[in-house]
């Protein structure tokens, strides 16, 4: 386990090395992994994609957003600008100048998309994986769904339907989340937090977007390939939420094939 001092915080990171060179002798590209909120932590990239795109030549970088795992878990300083400001901070701490590859689960997503608007010289490319960017709309979705998590996740009823319909383990995770809502002000913070224009124009680095076609979100497709230059967005058939961990496979094949194909380094094995 390593902790790193990112700001005014402590931040728990893995990092995974790369299996192998480039052809051409330079150093590998980088692929930083951000989790989603509330009951998500590195853990659901160390036994997904981190390993296998270690092994596949990249050097890997896997950490928990401040609250979350193992970082450390402040009253307040939840919106947007701080989660980006937490991961800048972590690429300076572990003095990594290599332009990076972002993959962002869900709000992941969202963290991913800021950081390359607000620091473009540091992202290569975005994955957003079921997510949105963080345009004024986000923010709003994120207000009511906060809202309603807050509220739901204090009930015991509540917490006892999660662990009859989706095991104990859920049940668990759930009652994490719910003590982050309550000693933290994330839930007041992130939909008050910086945005973006609507039009996308802040983010010119190219972008991947994956989407299962259940979950709601995939309705963002027209507009990120209109008003993005570079993009390209896949829906998964019969596919709610929670594509990382049903669709790991076609996931992590995905993303691969895109970040090979907007490689900095040379050819990686």
């Amino acid at each position: 386990m390593t902790k790193i001092r990112t700001g005014e915080i402590t931040t728990h990171v893995q990092r995974l090395p790369a299996a192998g060179r480039p052809a051409d002798g330079s150093e590998p590209d980088v692929v930083v992994f951000v989790h989603g909120l509330l009951t998500d932590s590195l853990a659901s990239y160390y036994f997904t994609l981190g390993p296998a795109f270690a092994a596949a030549g990249f050097d890997v970088i896997m950490y928990d957003l401040r609250g979350h795992g193992r970082s450390d878990r402040p009253a307040t300083g939840y919106r947007l600008e701080s989660f980006v400001g937490d991961l800048a901070g972590l690429l300076d701490a572990l003095g990594e100048t290599r332009r990076v590859h972002v993959v962002g689960n869900s709000f992941g997503g969202t963290v991913a998309a800021a950081l390359a608007a607000w620091h473009p010289d540091r992202v290569a490319t975005v994955t957003m994986i079921e997510s949105e960017p963080p345009v004024a709309e986000w923010t709003r979705h994120m207000a009511d769904g906060l809202a309603d998590a807050k509220s739901q996740l204090s009930r015991e009823d509540v917490i006892g339907w999660i662990s009859a319909h989706h095991g104990a383990h859920t049940a668990r995770l759930s009652r994490g989340a719910s003590r982050i809502l309550r000693v933290t002000t994330l839930a007041e913070d992130i939909p008050a937090g910086r945005v973006i224009d609507d039009d996308l124009s802040a983010l010119n680095c190219p972008v991947l977007a994956i989407f299962g076609d259940e979950s709601g979100l995939s309705a963002q497709v027209d507009s990120l390939e209109a008003k993005l230059a570079s993009c390209r967005t896949v829906v998964l058939a019969e596919q709610g939420h929670s594509v990382l961990v049903e669709r790991t496979e076609e996931t992590r094949d995905l993303i691969l094939e895109w970040i090979r194909d907007h490689t900095l380094a040379g050819a990686v094995r």
